[in-house]
């Protein structure tokens, strides 16, 4: 590699990762490769490889300026069509021939820092069961364990719901040949796209998660939802490092199955049922519930915990599944075995298997798995495995008619946007109207041409909020075009989206948003039915 490049590489660096006497920091931690491209080509990323507060106070410091000579002005209508093209917008009929959905609709939208993306986001309807789901995952090391959780999670997380008379009949239907009823009805935008070449491989793990599921329940009995998603998550890892071990006679699919168990992903789901809302997370992805005061303001809820070092039940939680000789080493500057920021993600198995395993599985492996030192690598002070786990927390939240919206996020959201930021510039989206703040400066000396400038902008801004027909596009806007006095500055968003590639990732991750919107109405009619039951 050219020395150019290595120091590239290096400034680009958030994260150390040794191999022998040779290290390389790497920020991003992987090529801009093709998918089919060896992941192990790739050295191993740690996604979230700086917290967001040293982050931002490095972007601060680089001022947005360091790629000027290769980025260029971008027009209006070129930034909305970069900004516009993965939004995805669905309204619910108020009526499916069931109930009344709580859920009015909702928005989606990506914005890439990695090529390719290594964000997947996921909406369903459940249709043997109520209600319906929404995720967003956030892969690291490569898309592809990402990839796998965007299209069959959703289905572990549908079986696990169904009530054991709905299983056996699902059952049946498959051992006699027959037509199965659909369980999901998906909500993709076209490029949100499945993998045909696994889909056998994966409808047979799943077959058999529910035959088991079959065997431990009884006629009658319908699961528990929090249970349900437990089970859904941890089954869902569990197949995806079995499916790795096992192999797969088919070139491309044990390919396949090896690059989804070496990288990685967290996942933020939400599944909404009336006016119960369960929030399932493992990792750092972040669901804000947007809450409306008497006032017409709005508040932030925050309905899941961020499982990294700045968690200190996470801490704990590791440093008592550990030996107590490992207190030092098992969380080391503020990384998982001073490596991984996430303390809890699907796959990552060079964090989950014995040493022995891992060799097993790279010396039956294909060729590409013997290409490069990042097979090889086993992480740091690594004595007793698994130290990662898939399993998620869940939080329940009982809507309240003054609950308006959801906001679900990876960290590339959260990273340049305060939660109540966030809720604010929704809600004043949503409701059309906008709460003014005092303009503040933060420190800077402003003259009065200055203010007046910002006086300005803020009168632009309030007639130009619906340019977007979209709430997560809009969020996107503010995310990567705020100045530092709060208002979506053109230049600086022109500038931040005509970023080359190999510099894009230096300045913030990949964003994914789903916004939900509810039904302030009906969750109102449902409270005060359920309230009247309990009477």
């Amino acid at each position: 590699m050219p020395v150019t490049s290595q120091l590239l590489k290096a400034f680009r660096s958030r994260e150390i990762q040794k191999f022998g006497s040779f290290a390389i920091q790497c920020r991003n931690g992987h090529q801009r490769c093709p998918p089919l491209q060896p992941l192990f080509s790739c050295w191993h990323k740690d996604a979230r490889s700086a917290d967001s507060v040293s982050r931002s106070k490095w972007r601060q410091a680089r001022g947005y300026r360091t790629s000027s000579e290769r980025c260029y002005n971008l027009t209006p209508p070129q930034v909305n069509s970069i900004l516009k093209a993965n939004e995805y917008s669905f309204k619910v009929p108020e009526f499916d021939g069931k109930n009344v959905s709580s859920v009015m609709g909702f928005d989606s939208n990506q914005l890439p820092a990695n090529a390719p993306i290594e964000d997947r986001r996921s909406v369903a309807t459940c249709l043997q069961t109520r209600g319906m789901l929404m995720g967003v995952f956030d892969g690291h090391a490569g898309c592809a364990c990402a990839q796998a959780l965007s299209e069959r999670l959703f289905y572990y997380i549908a079986v696990s719901l169904l009530p054991h008379d709905t299983l056996q009949e699902v059952e049946s239907a498959v051992e006699s040949g027959r037509a199965v009823l659909p369980i999901l009805q998906w909500h993709k935008h076209p490029n949100d796209y499945f993998s045909k070449e696994a889909s056998r491989l994966y409808f047979n793990s799943l077959r058999t998660y529910w035959q088991e599921l079959l065997d431990l329940s009884g006629p009658g009995e319908v699961p528990d939802i929090k249970e349900a998603l437990v089970n859904a998550f941890k089954r869902l890892d569990n197949d995806i490092s079995l499916e790795a071990q096992v192999g797969d006679p088919n070139a491309f699919l044990n390919y396949w199955v090896l690059r989804v168990a070496f990288s990685g992903a967290t996942a933020c789901v939400a599944h909404v049922d009336g006016h119960d809302l369960h929030i399932a997370n493992t990792g750092d992805g972040r669901a804000v519930l947007g809450v409306q005061e008497e006032d017409g303001s709005f508040t932030a809820l925050t309905l899941s915990n961020d499982h990294n070092a700045q968690n200190e039940d996470e801490i704990g939680r590791i440093r008592s599944e550990h030996p107590k000789s490992e207190a030092k080493t098992v969380v080391k500057q503020d990384r998982l075995l001073g490596l991984l920021m996430p303390f809890r993600a699907f796959g990552d198995v060079k964090f989950k298997w014995s040493i022995d395993l891992q060799k097993r599985v790279l010396e039956s492996g294909p060729d590409q798995l013997h290409e490069n030192e990042h097979t090889k690598f086993i992480p740091p002070n690594y004595h007793t495995p698994p130290y990662l786990t898939a399993e998620p927390e869940v939080i329940h939240h009982r809507l309240r008619p003054q609950d308006r919206f959801l906001v679900m996020g990876t960290d590339g959201l959260w990273e340049t946007l305060h939660r109540q930021e966030v809720v604010r510039i929704v809600g004043e989206y949503l409701t059309g109207v906008h709460h003014q703040q005092p303009i503040t400066v933060g420190g800077y000396k402003v003259t009065l041409g200055q203010m007046q400038g910002l006086l300005m902008e803020r009168r632009a801004r309030v007639s130009s909020t619906f340019e977007d027909q979209n709430a997560a596009t809009h969020l996107i806007r503010h995310a990567v075009g705020n100045n530092e006095f709060g208002t979506v500055d053109h230049e600086r968003l022109s500038k931040m989206l005509s970023l080359p590639e190999e510099l894009a990732r230096m300045y913030r991750d990949d964003i994914t948003i789903i916004i939900v919107q509810f039904n302030s109405h009906v969750i109102g009619a449902q409270q005060q039915s359920s309230d009247g039951e309990v009477a």
